[in-house]
Parts: structure tokens; C-alpha cells; sequence
């Protein structure tokens, strides 16, 4: 019993955060509220942002501060650039295509409702679960942050689910070394956007 108390002392924020966070994504599929961005935006935005409250933490050292922006927009800009042709050529993958490609596409209703959806994952993957461990795994919380993000895509197209794997880890890296979840979310959702239109439109 004492070796668990000690245990739970040195580990407890540990044991909250991994805890909180397997919950808040069990419950985000198997709760729904209807919509997949209000979703998102209450169980992988709100709930982590209530859990860091309840915890008496700054949500702002969570992730959400703008943080080193001269590190991460370097990071940005080059990502997105070097994504472009990469999304564009995957964008012809009949697996990846007709998983994406949607009858009526209408981008002015699509964008902003993924941003909303995209950016609570964000929170809760480089936010709540990267900076909530890094006291603890310092940079080994990008490793741990990433295998509960691949294990979301599960069911979608196997080369998507497969590309989470270095994509995980390397959102994970740029928000660590950027101590911001904000480049992380800007690429996330840049990606997301421009395939769809790509295998939309293009």
C-alpha cells in the first residue's frame, strides 16, 4: 500500500492524464451529439480543457499558448509546401479517392466545421496528452501521444492509417518544439482540406 501511495505521488498527474484522455476517446465514440465537429469539440476539446481546470493547471501550458513561433512557422511553411504534391499524387490512390470523395463536395460547408473538428483533436493529442507527459517523458511524450493517435484512424483506408504512424510523431515534434499545439493544428487541417479538394475537384 505504501509503495502505491509513493507510486501514485510521483506518477499521479501521470496516471490522471493518460487516464482522462483514453476515457474522453472511448467517449467520444460511443457518445455522439449528433455532429462529428461537436463530437470532437466536446469530448476531445472541452472535457481535456475541464480535466486541466479541475486539475487547478493553466490550460495555456497544455499547449494552447502561442508559444516559440519563430521555431514552428518555419516548420509550417515548409510542411504544407512539401505536402502539396505528395497529397496531390496520393489523391489518385483509388483506395484513398473514393474514401474522401463526396457527392455534392461543398467547401464553404466542409471547411469549417472540420477546423472546429481538427482543431479539438489537436487539443487533445499535441495539447492535453504531449504537454500533459512531458514533465514526466520530456521528449518521450511525443511517442506516447502518438500511438492513441493512430489507434483513431483504425477503419480508415489502411495507407492513411499507416502514414499516422511518422505524421504522429512528427506533428508531435514540431508542437513540442514549438511548445505549441498551433502548428500542429495548422497542418492537420491544411492537410485534411487540401486532399479533399484535391480528390474532389483536381
Amino acid at each position: 500500500m505504501s509503495m502505491l501511495r509513493s507510486g501514485l505521488r510521483e506518477y499521479g498527474r501521470v496516471v490522471v492524464v493518460l487516464s482522462t484522455g483514453v476515457l474522453f476517446l472511448v467517449l467520444g465514440r460511443y457518445e455522439s451529439i449528433g455532429r462529428d465537429w461537436a463530437d470532437s469539440l466536446v469530448f476531445y476539446g472541452g472535457l481535456p480543457l475541464a480535466a486541466v481546470l479541475l486539475m487547478r493547471r493553466n490550460p495555456l501550458d497544455f499547449g494552447l499558448r502561442i508559444g516559440e513561433w519563430r521555431v514552428w512557422v518555419p516548420y509550417v511553411l515548409v510542411t504544407c509546401a512539401v505536402a502539396l504534391p505528395i497529397l496531390y499524387g496520393a489523391s489518385r490512390i483509388e483506395s484513398l479517392s473514393s474514401y474522401y470523395t463526396l457527392s455534392g463536395f461543398d467547401l464553404g460547408h466542409y471547411a469549417p466545421r472540420i477546423i472546429v473538428e481538427l482543431a479539438a483533436w489537436e487539443v487533445m493529442f499535441r495539447g492535453y496528452l504531449l504537454f500533459g507527459l512531458s514533465d514526466r517523458f520530456k521528449e518521450g511524450s511525443i511517442l506516447v501521444q502518438m500511438v492513441p493517435f493512430v489507434l483513431m484512424h483504425l477503419g480508415k483506408p489502411q495507407l492513411e492509417t499507416i502514414s499516422t504512424i511518422p505524421m504522429g510523431l512528427y506533428l508531435g515534434w514540431v508542437a513540442y518544439r514549438g511548445n505549441s499545439f498551433w502548428p500542429a493544428a495548422i497542418i492537420h487541417i491544411f492537410i485534411n482540406i487540401t486532399f479533399r479538394v484535391f480528390a474532389n475537384w483536381v
